[in-house]
This record gives C-alpha cells, sequence and structure tokens, in this order.
C-alpha cells in the first residue's frame, strides 16, 4: 500500500510503521463545495480587511507627512516676514486732503505697525451672461453611455423644495450606481490575484487559512476548482474560464520584459524579430479605421470583423520586365512566375508534374538555404510577409520596398517562403460595363427608395457596414433590413443592387436632379466622378470646386462671432454674408444613445437648457459638455437658418445652412421644433413680444 508523499509497511505482529520519503510534497485535500464557498468568502474578508487597515495606516502617514510640511512652511515663512518687513503705503499727509470719506486699516502679524489707507468705491458693472463650462470641438465625438452617476447636480433650493424627489428619480434612472459608491463584493485586480492566491493555498493546506500567502516564484496556474469556487461567490464577475484568462493575464503582468502575445512587436532597428503578417499588422487592424483613415478613431469605435483584415485581392501587374542587372527574371522564365501564382486545383487541372515553387526548391538543394536567413534581418522577414499578400510574386518592386534586398534576393527567400502562403489566383479582367444605362436604372432606383422612405415616417438609422462574404445582399443584410444603401465600406459586391451608384452631374449638385442630393446626401469623391467632387485643387475652397454639395466634408464654413444676445444670454453672429441655402456651419457635439439622451435630458430640463439634436434613430448630438459655437444660434418661428441631418461619406452629420440671405453681422436662428408647451417654456422674450425675428435685427 502507497501513497504519494509517504509508504507504509507492516511487519509480522500487524503493527505497522511509516517511512517518511526524501522530499515531501503536498497533496490537495479533497474540500465540498460549501466548505470551499465559505473559504473563499473567509479569505475575501481577511483580504478586504488588510486592504483598509493598510489604505488607513497611508492616509494617516499622508496626513501627519502633510501636517509637517505645513508646519514647517509657516515657519519658514513668518521668519521670513519679520526679517523683511512689510513695504510702508505712501499715502498723503492727512486724510483731510483727500476727496473721499473713507479709510481702512490693514494688520499684518501682531508685531507689525499698522497701516492706513484710503478706500476708493468702485462702479457697479453689469454681469456676464452666464455659461457654462464646455469644451470646443471641429468634428463628432462618440462616447458610451454613463451607467453610473457622476454628480448630483445642484439647481438651488428652491428646486429641491418644489421637487423633492427628483434627486431619487435620477438616481433611480442609473440603478442607483453613483460614482464613489463601489459595488457589492467588489474588488481590484490586486484584490483577485492575492484571493486566488489564498484560496488555492488553502485548499492544498487547511492550516493556512486566514494566512497571510507569501508569493512563490515557481507558481502555476491553480485548478479550475479555485475559479470555482469564486464564481460562485462573485457570479457577476465573469465565467471560470473568464476568470482563470484574467489571473493569467495578471501573472504575465508582472514580468516588466513580457509582452502581450497579440500586441506589435517593434519591427524597425536591429533587434527586430521575425514574426508573421497577422502579427505584424495587428495594430492596423484593430485601430486603424478604414472609414477615417486615421489611428484611435473616436467616431467608429467598431472592431473589424475577419473578412475585413483579409488580404484583398491583389491588383498590381505581375513584373514582366527586367529591373536592373541583377534582376531575377534572368534566371527565371515568366510563365513559371505567373503559373506560381495559380491555386492548387488551377496546378491540378493542367496536371502538371509539379508547381514552379516545389520544382525551384528542389533546384535549390544544393545550396545552403540557412545562409539565405542569416543574411535578412527580423525587420527585413516580417515586412517580406506583409508585402507578399498585396505584390504576390511581384519580386522587383518588394524589392524596392524593403530597399536593402535586391529582387533577386527577395525571389530566392520567398521560394523558402512559398510552402507556407496560398497565392490567390489572378482574376480574369471584367469587361467594361454600360454606364449610361446603369446610371438611369441607378437614378431610378435611388428615386424610389427615397419616396419610399418619405411614405414609411422618415425613419433613419445609423449606417453599419455590411459583412456577409459570399452572400449577395437580401431581407437579412442589415443595410436591407435599416433601409439603407450599401455604402463602400461594405463588405459586398461593388455590384451590389443595394449599393449606392454616386451620380454623374455636370452641375453644382444643389437640386433634386442630382441623386446624391435627393437622398440627402453629399456627394462621393470616390463615387461621384463628374461633378468635381473628387477633385482636390492646391485652393480647394468654394470658388475653385465646381460640386457645391461637399461643404460638410470640406467644412466650408462660415466664420461666426459670439457675443451676448438681445434674445436668450449668448448668441452666434455671422462675419460674412450668405447666400440662401448656402452651407453655415455643422452641428457639433458627443454623439449618445438614446437611451443615454433621456438620461441626460431629464436634467437638462431642469436647468431649461438643452443642446440635445437627433442625428437618427439610434443617436443623438448632445452639445453640452462638448460642441462648437453653432450651439449658442437661438430659437426662433422664423428663423434664417435651417438643419439638414445628411449622410457624408457614411455618417450622419448635422448641417445648419441659410434659409434665406444673410447679411453680415446678423444674429443667426433656427427651428428647434419645440411643441406647444416647451416653446411657451423656452422661448419667453419671443412671446413676450409676439413679433417675429427679422434677419439683422
Amino acid at each position: 500500500m502507497a501513497s504519494n508523499n509517504l509508504s507504509i509497511d507492516m511487519d509480522d505482529g500487524g503493527n505497522t510503521s511509516q517511512t517518511a520519503p526524501t522530499k515531501e510534497k503536498k497533496t490537495e485535500v479533497a474540500v465540498p463545495q460549501t466548505d470551499l464557498r465559505k473559504i473563499v468568502k473567509s479569505e475575501y474578508m481577511r483580504i478586504r480587511q488588510q486592504k483598509r487597515i493598510k489604505r488607513a495606516e497611508q492616509v494617516k502617514n499622508a496626513f501627519a507627512s502633510n501636517r509637517r510640511w505645513i508646519e514647517a512652511t509657516t515657519d519658514r515663512h513668518n521668519t521670513v516676514w519679520q526679517e523683511k518687513p512689510f513695504q510702508s503705503i505712501h499715502t498723503a499727509a492727512s486724510f483731510d486732503q483727500l476727496p473721499v470719506t473713507r479709510r481702512c486699516s490693514i494688520e499684518i502679524g501682531n508685531s507689525l505697525e499698522t497701516k492706513t489707507a484710503p478706500l476708493h468705491t468702485l462702479n457697479a458693472l453689469s454681469s456676464v451672461p452666464l455659461v457654462y463650462t464646455w469644451a470646443p470641438l471641429q468634428q463628432n465625438f462618440m462616447v458610451d453611455d454613463e451607467t453610473v452617476l457622476h454628480n448630483i447636480p445642484y439647481m438651488g433650493d428652491e428646486v429641491l423644495e418644489q421637487d423633492g424627489a427628483f434627486i431619487e428619480e435620477l438616481i433611480k434612472n442609473y440603478d442607483g450606481k453613483v460614482h464613489g459608491e463601489r459595488e457589492k463584493n467588489f474588488f481590484e485586480d490586486d484584490m483577485f490575484e492575492d484571493l486566488v492566491k489564498a484560496v488555492s493555498a488553502a485548499r492544498k493546506d487547511p492550516k493556512t487559512s486566514g494566512q497571510p500567502v507569501t508569493a512563490d516564484p515557481d507558481e502555476v496556474m491553480p485548478d479550475d476548482k479555485v475559479f470555482e469556487g469564486i464564481n460562485s461567490l462573485f457570479p457577476e464577475k465573469g465565467s471560470i474560464e473568464t476568470l482563470k484568462a484574467k489571473y493569467q493575464e495578471l501573472l504575465e503582468r508582472e514580468d516588466p520584459n513580457s509582452m502581450p502575445p497579440e500586441c506589435t512587436p517593434n519591427i524597425d532597428g536591429p533587434d527586430a524579430k521575425s514574426v508573421s503578417r497577422e502579427q505584424t499588422m495587428h495594430s492596423f487592424h484593430t485601430l486603424f479605421c478604414r472609414r477615417c483613415f486615421k489611428y484611435d478613431c473616436f467616431l467608429h469605435p467598431f472592431h473589424p470583423t475577419p473578412s475585413q483584415t483579409k488580404p484583398k485581392p491583389a491588383e498590381v501587374k505581375r513584373e514582366s520586365e527586367i529591373c536592373g542587372p541583377n534582376c531575377f527574371l534572368k534566371n527565371v522564365s515568366v510563365e513559371s512566375i505567373e503559373e506560381s501564382s495559380l491555386t492548387p486545383s488551377d496546378s491540378e487541372m493542367r496536371s502538371r508534374p509539379s508547381t514552379p515553387v516545389r520544382q525551384a526548391e528542389t533546384s535549390m538543394e544544393t545550396e545552403d538555404i540557412s545562409s539565405i536567413f542569416q543574411n535578412w534581418t527580423g525587420a527585413e522577414c516580417s515586412l517580406f510577409r506583409v508585402l507578399r499578400t498585396v505584390y504576390l510574386n511581384n519580386y522587383c518592386d518588394m524589392a524596392a520596398l524593403i530597399k536593402t534586398k535586391t529582387c533577386q534576393e527577395v525571389y530566392e527567400f520567398a521560394l523558402k517562403e512559398g510552402d507556407i502562403i496560398d497565392l490567390p489566383a489572378q482574376g480574369t479582367p471584367t469587361p467594361p460595363r454600360k454606364k449610361k444605362r446603369k446610371q438611369r436604372l441607378w437614378s431610378m432606383h435611388c428615386r424610389k427608395i427615397q419616396l419610399k422612405k418619405d411614405n414609411s415616417g422618415s425613419h433613419v438609422y445609423n449606417y453599419q457596414p455590411c459583412d456577409h462574404p459570399g452572400k449577395t445582399c437580401d431581407t437579412e443584410c442589415s443595410c436591407i433590413m435599416l433601409q439603407n444603401f450599401c455604402e463602400k465600406f461594405c463588405q459586398c459586391s461593388p455590384e451590389c443592387q443595394n449599393r449606392f451608384p454616386g451620380c454623374r452631374c455636370k452641375a453644382q449638385c444643389t437640386t433634386k436632379q442630382c441623386p446624391c442630393y435627393l437622398a440627402v446626401r453629399e456627394c462621393d469623391p470616390d463615387l461621384c466622378l463628374t461633378c468635381g467632387a473628387g477633385s482636390f485643387p492646391e485652393k480647394a475652397d468654394r470658388e475653385n470646386i465646381s460640386c457645391k454639395n461637399v461643404g460638410l466634408q470640406r467644412g466650408w464654413k462660415k466664420h461666426l462671432l459670439l457675443a451676448p444676445s438681445d434674445v436668450a444670454g449668448w448668441g452666434i453672429y455671422i462675419k460674412e454674408s450668405a447666400q440662401k441655402n448656402e452651407f453655415i456651419s455643422e452641428y457639433c457635439g458627443e454623439i449618445i444613445s438614446q437611451d443615454e439622451a433621456d438620461r441626460r435630458g431629464k436634467v437638462y430640463d431642469k436647468y431649461m437648457c438643452s443642446f440635445l439634436f437627433n442625428l437618427n434613430n439610434d443617436f443623438v448630438v448632445d452639445a453640452t459638455r462638448k460642441g462648437n459655437k453653432i450651439r449658442f444660434a437661438n430659437h426662433s418661428n422664423n428663423p434664417n437658418c435651417f438643419a439638414k441631418v445628411m449622410m457624408v461619406n457614411g455618417d450622419h452629420r448635422i448641417g445648419i445652412f441659410a434659409k434665406r440671405a444673410i447679411h453680415q453681422g446678423d444674429e443667426l436662428f433656427f427651428d428647434y421644433r419645440y411643441g406647444p408647451t416647451d416653446a411657451l417654456k423656452y422661448v419667453g422674450i419671443e412671446r413676450e413680444m409676439d413679433l417675429p425675428y427679422i434677419s439683422g435685427k
């Protein structure tokens, strides 16, 4: 009879003798689920109490340290003031000679002489109009919903006395979560790590329960029972697999030299590592916005799908001309280069004995393959794998981009890498399309969809690119379900019947004869090829571009001035004149969800000041905290401007346009679309005067 850590022998008399092993090894004690839950709870309360005691001690030490610093600084300043007395004030010999009747005394310390100076009265000035703090923006900024109430707004004692239930209702809208109040059973990363170690030690040896756990340098991942017990007490912290992944991440974070497995390594310099294409392009795929063409986009915080990160079929030409004296084409025929781009099925159909890649590998068996890799740095290898999916077998262009290798060296390296790279087949050229006939069909299609939207209540939904590789856009397509056009950002075919084609106008695109203007869109520079939307001259202002339906994306805003208004608070004035239907400015702010707008709107209604503007059925633009100067434009029943939500390169944006000719110096107004009750509540001056506001008044 034997066990893992000791051996038992039996003699002739039936007595047993126990022999100690050379090295003691702990065994885990089988703990029932109820006892395991008690262990987790006990260890959690112990660690939590230790954190509180440690935090209280830190606060106490910090307070004592600050107190000592204040006392030392005060004593030093008092010594300086006693050595250098306060400078005397030069006054007249007698106050009777001054044209004032008041005087004041200045006392500094107890040992210094009292000073006397004349008292001048300042005239009262009119107060500056009230304005709340806001951050200026030049474009919209998407933010997440606030699930926690960050601050309880103070609106005066009168509001609390008249409506005492407002604060309670406000907190209830956030499910009782207020900033600074930690949720029940809350623990941070360091507490979670200590809890896992303590529970694991308690399972191995129950005697260690309640005692501090020291770090083990050879620590391994605890078994699933530890995380199962933590999950039973804290189910809201995630599943067992989530807790294990979190603990593994915390262990790796302790190593200062470790790097996350998905992090893009440094591919520059002599210390760069040779990694795969996916790891090299990780930052590009996860951080680069394919709609804004910049990193860390704050307008489209959506992660790309696998089909969006997959290499697209290359459209570059196969190299067929010799680039120089050392060109690889001198030793390889063009036919073999083109054949190497065929898929395995194409090669089998030709019944060739072996692919050109395999033939080349056979011919290079006599060479020292290892010497090829020794001459390549990690940065060059990583860059080659990225370029290979784009340029395929165009080794001359790849060598020109790598710069440190000739095309012959790139070709030899590709032969070694070729057995792990699937080269896409070269597609057949598509026949030219009949543009005029297709344009007529698309114009009719655009008109039908626009009329359908007008008859269906004008429901506008946020655009999200559809992504269903290999399938046509049907009733299951997200764009069709939301009654949106497929855009250039969608993963569907360019021949999709739901894709917006742009316009072929020759004029300014400011009438409903233009399909873009009819669909309440700005012209797309990638689709509208004849109207001038894709023209980018050296001075790209509205005078040098024929298409006038690109004001939002080009930023053709007017110069606006902020000044007190005769209507209410602040107002916005135009510094230059504007013609009818001319673009003035974009209404910018935070893009929030409809639920978040409802929560914020209840607070804004109490302040009787709101900057919420519906963008579509999914989102709202809130210019209260962040916005531009057009947010100060006041409401009027007879305005000189109007607002219009337009689709601009896949995004809904709010443009402010001139409703009639506006003269220089006029204050700008547009209709807030208030209901009868809200109009009487918010627009008091206009109600009392009972006169429409005229441009220039």
